[in-house]
Parts: C-alpha cells; structure tokens; sequence
C-alpha cells in the first residue's frame, strides 16, 4: 500500500448515514472495531452501506476494499450465535463449494468482515434475465421455459454439499427438534395470527399428522441439511453472462441441445455462493430438495418441480447418495417433507409479523396455504389436516377423492 492510499491508524469511524442503529452503544462497537479492520483492509469507508437484511437479526454491509467489495455481517450476540456461521463455512469450504472466506470476527460483539461471494443472489439473477416472467405467443404457446440450468447448477451444489456428510459433526435434526418446529404452526399462524382457538379434536387432528410425519421424514437417511436452500441463498458470480432476455433450459440428459436461442449456462457445483447456512443440520436428505423446489418465495408449475426432482435424485443415485432405488417413494418423501417445512414457515412468517415486526414475510402466505392443501390433497392420511387447515381459512371445496398410498 502506497503512502498516499494508506489509512492512518487513528482514521475517524465509518461514516453510518445511510445505516440505522436502534442503540448507539452498539454503534459505538461497531465504529470502534470498523477503525481497526478499515487500516487492515484498506476499506473506503465512503463506500460503507447496508447491503441486507434477512428474517433473522442479522444484516449485511457492504464496503469497498483495495481488491474489490467486502461484506460486512452485523449480528448482535445477544441475539445470534455466530459460531455456527463459522463452522459450517469452513464444512462448505472442505466440501469444495463457495462460501464466504472469514477475514475478522469480533467475537464478543457480533461483528465479522467476509469476502463478497457477488451482488445477486439466484432469484434476483433470475429476476433480470426474466426468468420469472415467461413469454407467450398470441395463442398462449409458452415461448421460455422455467430456467432448468440455474436450477440443475443448484443441484450439482447439493448433491456435492450433501457427498460430505458426517455423522456427529452438525446437530440432528431429530424427533424433539422436527416437532419444535411443527408446533410452530399452531401457536403463532392458528393462534397468534388466525386467532382461532382449536378445539380438541381439531388439536388431535394435528398431533395424529405431526406424529405421521416426523415418523415418515425421520425415516430416510441423514445428510448434511443446508434448511434454507433456495435462490436468495445462492449467490451468482457477478461475471455471469446474462445470456440476453428469456430464460434458457438444458435437455433432459442425453437428449440434443435445442435450436436457437441463448445457449444455457454451462454451470457446476462452484458456480453458486452459499449463504445463511448457519442453521445447518444433519438430518432427512428429502428435505433439501424440498426446500429447492418449493420456495418459500416463489412457486413454479409441478411439472417442472417433478423434472428438477428426477434429476437431482438420478445425479444423486449416481453419486451414491442414499435416495433410495423407487423415485416415486423419494417423491413421496420430499413431499411430506415439504409439508413439515411449509407448517414450519408458516408459523415463522407470523412470528415475523407480531413479534418481530417485519410484516412483509406474511405476504407470502398464500403460497404456504396452496402447498399444504397440494400436499394434503394426495394422500388419504392427510385428509383430516386438509379439512383442518381449510376450515381455518374458511375455504369451501367440493368433496374429491385422494390416493390411498401410505
């Protein structure tokens, strides 16, 4: 660092003009100890600003360094354990996929200075490219498809996060744990935001379903579970070509490359950054692909979750990952998954709302409702949560028919 680039040791604390602190105490801390890594790092402390905020009390700076932009994570630790955050990032690392390099960490006050792994996540890359707006011709013909190569490259990253699994190295995601989460859905989505008082029958109906399906998910082996893997925890390179308008697709493997069009993204399990991995656990292997599939922020037809599905378990039984050999059991399995997680955020979205005061997580409700109705609407043993949860949203359905199959 030249003289004239170089930052004196006593270089005033970062500008937070644009950064609100609810406490200055913790502004204090934060000036103080962003002093020290500025000089280190070479940090434009003009450049400081609020990157993002997610649904924990966590949030994000960032900053421009010498060689490029740094990330900044602000989690009180009175409020979050960071620990977890750098364990699992040196697991993503030793599994030989992205994650952010920690280069400070003050331990005691909750500050940490990361590499910046790019400024898209997957879901606003796909965004841009206009993947979540297809195109039809003037009869109604689809003319883009659902963007199956982000969607493959994201698998290609699973399946290489979950061939590093280990037992006794993350917590599991056991019995005690699973029901933690189910119990969600009652106390804060039916109790605290519905506001309905559940009857005793309509409490059996729900300890019968939760028993059905922690026994169910419980039952297939445990990988390395990421519990939030989705396109806004994946980051895109910033060098990713954007590949024009549209959205591109790969065939099915071992078919020709379609004609015309942008050529799909060549991708593999590096390509995308892996972030808010720091509740990672070890646990069903449905649930990760469950997670991808059916996002807690935006939906796609079933037909293309069902393909991306079959790949990843095909790419996954290659692997020689414990997926089972009947991918219509595996299926079976994501979708009971599936329905735990969505009871599970369910609740947590309204939690968000009346505890934590982030009312924009309860916008997505609507999506949760369908999931569970989808599920529960195949299978017989589900039926009586079905009923449930429609009389919850005053939702009247003629009577069908649902597949036996236990």
């Amino acid at each position: 660092m030249s003289p004239s680039t170089a930052l004196p040791p006593n270089a005033p604390a970062a500008p937070t003009t644009d950064i609100h602190w609810a406490d200055p105490v913790r502004q204090d801390q934060f000036g103080a100890w962003f002093n020290q890594v500025q000089v280190a790092h070479q940090l434009d402390a003009s450049t400081l600003g609020l990157a993002s905020a997610d649904a924990s009390f966590r949030r994000y700076f960032r900053v421009q360094g010498s060689n490029g932009t740094l990330v900044i994570m602000d989690a009180p630790p009175d409020k979050e354990n960071c620990q977890p955050f750098v364990d699992i990032a040196k697991l993503l690392a030793q599994a030989g996929l992205r994650a952010p390099d920690i280069l400070d960490w003050d331990q005691p006050h909750g500050f940490m200075l990361l590499s910046d792994l790019g400024t898209q996540t997957m879901m606003q890359f796909m965004a841009a490219r206009g993947d979540l707006s297809p195109t039809f011709s003037v009869t109604g013909q689809a003319l883009s498809a659902p963007p199956l190569d982000l969607y493959l490259g994201a698998v290609d990253t699973l399946v290489q996060w979950q061939l590093a699994s280990k037992p006794d190295v993350l917590p599991p995601y056991d019995h005690a744990l699973l029901l933690r989460e189910l119990e969600l859905f009652p106390q804060w989505y039916i109790s605290a935001h519905r506001q309905v008082a559940l009857e005793a029958s309509q409490r059996k109906v729900l300890d019968d379903t939760f028993a059905l399906l922690i026994d169910n998910n419980l039952s297939w082996p445990s990988v390395y579970v990421h519990r939030d893997f989705m396109p806004r925890n994946l980051m895109v390179p910033n060098e990713a070509p954007m590949l024009g308008t549209g959205v591109s697709s790969l065939p099915p493997e071992g078919a020709p490359a379609a004609r015309g069009g942008p050529a799909p993204l060549t991708l593999g399990p590096r390509y995308f950054g892996v972030l808010d991995f720091q509740d990672a656990v070890y646990g069903p292997i449905t649930y990760d692909i469950a997670s991808l599939m059916r996002d807690a922020f935006l939906s796609w037809d079933e037909s293309f979750c069902l393909d991306v599905t079959i790949r990843y378990w095909e790419k996954a039984r290659k692997a020689g990952l414990p997926v089972g050999d009947d991918f219509g059991e595996f299926y079976r399995g994501v979708e009971w998954m599936g329905l735990q997680r969505h009871l599970k955020i369910a609740g947590i979205f309204a939690r968000l709302t009346l505890r934590d005061g982030k009312p924009k997580y309860l916008a997505d409700t609507p999506r949760f409702i369908d999931y569970i109705r989808s599920t529960c609407g195949r299978y017989m043993q589900l039926k009586p949560l079905l009923r449930l949860v429609e009389n919850i949203e005053g939702i009247e359905t003629p009577q069908v028919f649902a597949f036996g199959r236990s």
